[in-house]
């Protein structure tokens, strides 16, 4: 499988350790999961097929971390996956990469990764990220992560309106992620306050379907996923 051609570049440490912001004091840590990249992205595969869908889950991982790390709110990001190479690139950028050894699904891996990351900066307010944002503005993310500052745990809902792209939890309180399905409904249920933001189109545009794809192509997407601009033509309709 080819890597995505082109590699956001965030600024932070190449060497797969804490990539720390020291710029603010409201730092958060984020947990970003990802699926082994030949099973991820697997409802996209009807619109781009099955050669392009895996270097595509790559690309928005690395557009996604990339922004991430770029938010000034963020002081380290730890992505979770068992995929060798996407842990790899995804390190380059400086992302810490936690295995995913409960293996028991989404919401596993998430618990899994707050818990690794708190071990480390059990001071930090922790917060759950898509991992398929590949429009991800660093500004925007910065505003939704000052907003979950007022709440013990508080979350965003997806462009539909039906799932969640972003859950928090300040210090001291359980992420409780229940991702998956009509998750926007499953986490309020949890206790967690939504927030309600305009003009954060970028955290709340994750990608599952050509359609997604589509509208996050109209949002401008990083320097990864935009790499691989030619093969996606068709998708776009030109």
């Amino acid at each position: 499988m080819k890597p995505a051609a082109a590699r956001p570049t965030s600024g932070r440490r190449p060497d797969g350790g804490d990539a720390t912001n020291t710029a603010t004091a409201a730092r958060w840590s984020l947990v970003i999961p990802l699926k082994p990249l030949a099973l991820a992205k697997s409802r996209l595969a009807a619109a781009v097929g099955d050669e392009l869908r895996p270097r595509l889950a790559l690309a928005f991982a690395l557009d996604t971390v990339a922004a991430a790390l770029d938010c000034a709110a963020v002081g380290n990001v730890a992505v979770v996956t068992d995929d060798p190479l996407a842990g790899a690139e995804l390190a380059t950028l400086g992302a810490r990469i936690v295995p995913d050894s409960p293996g028991a699904g989404l919401n596993a891996a998430l618990a899994h990764g707050a818990y690794r990351v708190r071990s480390r900066h059990p001071a930090l307010p922790v917060a759950a990220l898509n991992a398929d944002l590949p429009a991800l503005r660093p500004a925007e993310l910065g505003r939704v992560l000052a907003a979950a500052a007022a709440f013990p745990r508080a979350f965003l809902a997806d462009a539909a309106g039906i799932g969640t792209t972003f859950l928090s939890a300040l210090p001291g309180r359980d992420l409780n992620p229940v991702f998956g399905g009509p998750s926007r409904a499953a986490h309020s249920a949890s206790g967690a306050t939504e927030i309600l933001l305009d003009g954060v189109d970028s955290v709340r545009r994750d990608v599952d379907t050509g359609a997604d794809l589509r509208a996050a192509l109209s949002l401008g997407p990083g320097p990864a996923t935009a790499a691989l601009q030619s093969a996606l033509d068709p998708v776009r309709g030109h």
